[in-house]
């Protein structure tokens, strides 16, 4: 294939995360590699914060702030009445939070370094979150509490829009009409936003694009993509704009109103690579524009969504690497915000993002968008091609931490990378997201712990039994409660998606929901976990059959410019806003460890009922459902070296017996059995043959009838006593 004469420029527009960027050009530049098409990625973002958190740039915000000087709050006048050591200690704090000065953590510990504002008044939980010990993450906590600060005084002094994770979320966010938008670019432009077309402008200039391409994955992105489209539009009008991703995909499918494309000229829909490579061709005069995919575009004042390309969408399964050159990997900060191992996962550390598969395998909970490509095209990759892009990425990176980025990631496939990775000796450190399900017995997840899996986040939802069956989870309580207390045990850390106001939950319902996700946190199978009010979305089966849920749409009619939040009216159900603040506030609570023995009524303001759930019922569920049962079928895996072997005779009565000591070098113990002879050849050859480099390993009933075979005696007996038993603990995994 020949080169396309196009130069695409990926733009990330502010804000996504601080810690690592989002994936959405890098998986473009991959493919715009693979199909020798000119491209540059940047997360401006990134840019953006690092040139407002300098030395120069909070002295500007500092002297364009004075101008509101006699509006200032309390903590606001503080502040800027330290402005001198902000400014001081800026670049210091940043560079140690990129993780480029990491001595000076000592010094900001003295906490006589940082100066200190309202984000500051929970400092009397510190020494207990991190003892004596852990001095680089309480620096770097500290130096997040500086940042948040800051971060309150920009949004009161200077652009009301900011946020560190997003940016004029608020007017996007469910924005049936573009007036409030439109209104907004239309005003004269803030600091912040000069900052960003200045940092654009030097990439434009530098890398001379034909197209520039926009990922807005949320709707705190969407303003900041259209700001810097209308500065293109100003002064580089020969340069094309395209805007993809999550907003796009689930909010502007049915756009209506043309006044976007003041700023844009494009709009790609589901997966961006052949949209994009069909886009790249019309402009390049190889294609007619009517023969373009899933886009949108307008004319005289129109509309219009073509998709007649006969091009067909690039297979998630081809051997193509995410590719992060370009983007400034050594800038990204790491902060924490919250104390709770689990949760900081999100903003601390880089994480290099892959997906397993595309889609969900699941596709089926009511309240997610099923209809849309993201969740019902399911594809997954193979372990070996995973593997593949893993060792890539590491190279170009240097970061050897993975956050799989999935819908919910197949088990089996989980299984099968796990394996992968003990097979091909990495050492790499990742975390994704799941379904709480039974697949996830003690011994897989010992495996995924093995290939260093650290953590899993999945959807508990309502811990209701009633409204688990009307979201259609295709799991019960205690199978969660099961998987949670399997992925703990073995030693990785679980996070759950929580949600309230489910159509026709009622309040009795929301208080035992929270009975049991406090029950969870008590028993130490859950680490973190998030509320999220119920949303009613134009692409699930709730939205396209409101009444099947007993809750009325409110208004059925397409806005012209987002589709997607649906106003409902249940009348069944409880009022669910009420919940909200006692829901997190009790959660907060359980992911320090505290609160378990307040009565749920002290976390709201008003009267709610007493639970029904009774205050054992997690332990007992775990008592009844934890088994060490196995099928004929389940695969044998040993995950640690083949054991040493010494033989020897033991003398009893005058009868000698053949001995043997079998020694099992762990990496941080050594663990001694003695047996039979026999027995131990047969540990031994089981061990050799079940290694995870064998292409056929034994299955459990392979294992009994070797045994049998071997004339060693009644399995059954074996299986119950010291020998095997220890042998289970030593890594003989039953998959």
């Amino acid at each position: 294939m020949r080169p396309l004469n196009q130069k695409v420029l990926l733009v990330t527009p502010p804000f996504t995360q601080l810690n690592t960027p989002y994936p959405a050009t890098a998986y473009l530049k991959g493919f715009f590699d693979y199909k020798k098409i000119a491209s540059t990625q940047i997360d401006l973002g990134l840019d953006v914060l690092l040139k407002i958190f300098s030395k120069n740039g909070l002295a500007h915000i500092f002297e364009e702030s004075s101008k509101k000087k006699e509006t200032f709050s309390e903590n606001a006048q503080r502040i800027f009445s330290l402005q001198k050591h902000y400014i001081n200690t800026i670049e210091d704090s940043i560079s140690f939070l990129q993780g480029k000065n990491e001595m000076l953590a000592h010094t900001i510990c003295n906490e006589s370094f940082l100066p200190q504002a309202s984000r500051f008044n929970q400092l009397d939980e510190l020494d207990w979150a991190f003892g004596n010990m852990g001095i680089r993450d309480k620096a770097r906590h500290l130096c997040t509490l500086f940042l948040e600060d800051l971060c309150d005084f920009i949004v009161e002094c200077i652009d009301p829009h900011f946020g560190f994770s997003r940016y004029a979320e608020r007017i996007s966010s469910s924005a049936f009409s573009f007036d409030p938008i439109y209104n907004e670019l239309n005003k004269q432009n803030s600091l912040i936003s000069e900052i960003q077309n200045n940092l654009l402008s030097e990439y434009i200039d530098k890398e001379k694009p034909s197209l520039i391409a926009f990922s807005v994955p949320f709707p705190g992105n969407l303003f900041a993509a259209l700001k810097c489209g209308q500065f293109i539009k100003l002064k580089y009008p020969e340069i094309k704009i395209c805007i993809g991703g999550g907003y796009p995909n689930t909010e502007l499918r049915s756009l209506s109103d043309p006044r976007i494309f003041e700023f844009i000229d494009f709009i790609t829909l589901d997966d961006g690579e052949t949209p994009l490579l069909n886009l790249i061709e019309y402009l390049n005069g190889e294609r007619p524009l009517e023969k373009l995919k899933r886009t949108l575009l307008s004319s005289e004042d129109k509309v219009y969504y073509i998709d007649e390309s006969e091009t067909e969408d690039f297979s998630f399964k081809n051997d193509v690497a995410p590719n992060y050159s370009g983007l400034r990997i050594n800038d990204y900060i790491s902060v924490i915000e919250i104390i709770n191992p689990m949760h900081r996962l999100w903003s601390d550390g880089f994480w290099n993002k892959l997906t397993m598969a595309h889609g969900c395998y699941w596709a089926k909970c009511t309240f997610c968008d099923t209809s849309l490509d993201y969740i019902k095209r399911y594809e997954p990759v193979s372990a070996e091609v995973l593997c593949n892009k893993v060792e890539e990425i590491i190279k170009q990176t240097g970061n050897s931490g993975f956050h799989f980025v999935d819908e919910a990631a197949p088990p089996a496939l989980m299984v099968a990378f796990a394996k992968e990775v003990l097979k091909r000796g990495l050492n790499i450190a990742w975390w994704t997201n799941i379904r709480f399900e039974k697949q996830f017995t003690f011994d897989v997840c010992r495996l995924l712990k093995a290939s260093g899996c650290i953590a899993v986040s999945g959807g508990l939802e309502v811990a209701s039994e009633r409204i688990l069956k009307l979201i259609n989870k295709g799991v019960s309580i205690s199978t969660v409660a099961e998987a949670c207390y399997n992925f703990t045990s073995a030693g990785i850390l679980t996070h759950a998606y929580l949600m309230y106001g489910f159509p026709t939950q009622t309040q009795q319902e929301t208080i035992d929901s929270l009975e049991v996700v406090r029950q969870l946190f008590e028993n130490s199978i859950l680490q973190s976990g998030y509320w999220h009010q119920f949303a009613m979305t134009a692409h699930s089966p709730v939205g396209q059959n409101p009444e099947n849920f007993n809750v009325k749409a409110v208004n059925k009619s397409i806005h012209p410019f987002a589709n997607n939040d649906l106003e409902h009216i249940d009348n069944k159900g409880a009022k669910h806003e009420l919940f909200s603040e006692g829901l997190k506030k009790s959660l907060y609570n359980f992911m320090h460890d505290i609160g378990f023995d307040l009565p749920l009524q002290d976390w709201f303001d008003f009267k709610v009922p007493p639970t029904n759930i009774a205050p054992d019922f997690i332990y007992n569920t775990l008592q009844q459902s934890i088994t060490d049962k196995h099928k004929n079928s389940s695969k044998i895996l040993w995950i640690n070296s083949i054991p040493e072997i010494k033989y020897y005779t033991k003398k009893k009565k005058g009868k000698t017996t053949p001995m043997a000591e079998i020694t099992i070098h762990l990496k941080n113990d050594v663990i001694s059995l003695n047996v039979k002879e026999n027995t131990a050849n047969w540990i031994i050859n089981i061990t050799e043959q079940c290694q995870v480099n064998n292409k056929n390993t034994l299955t459990y009933n392979d294992l009994i009838n070797s045994f049998e075979l071997e004339k060693l005696g009644d399995f059954n007996v074996f299986s119950n006593g010291y020998a095997f038993n220890q042998l289970r603990e030593c890594g003989l995994l039953i998959l």
